[in-house]
């Protein structure tokens, strides 16, 4: 149904398209990327963020390492964009050559 709606998209002009949640639909990022020639958002929604900040307040997760690897995941998945709360933090772990 998602690769349906974005191939509507680009029939009605569309400049860019979007997938959110970024994590929960990696796949659908991976199938619309496939189908399509747009540049690809993969949009990393407010609660994936808030899952990653409880879970490491909590002890459970690295923070750092997983925001990196959850940014690496979008972009392996086909996304060229990723928006995210993450932002400044990513383009230090970019910076610092954390990740590519």
């Amino acid at each position: 149904e998602a690769v349906k709606e974005a191939l509507s998209d680009v029939r009605e002009g569309a400049d860019i398209l979007m997938v959110k949640p970024a994590l929960a639909y990696l796949d659908v990022i991976s199938a619309v990327k496939e189908a399509t020639n747009l540049p690809l958002a993969a949009y990393s929604v407010s609660g994936e963020y808030a899952m990653m900040k409880a879970a490491a307040k909590m002890g459970l997760i690295d923070e750092y390492s997983v925001m990196c690897e959850s940014a690496v995941s979008a972009f392996r998945a086909g996304a060229d964009i990723l928006i995210t709360y993450y932002a400044c933090e990513l383009a230090e772990a970019m910076r610092k050559g954390d990740i590519g």
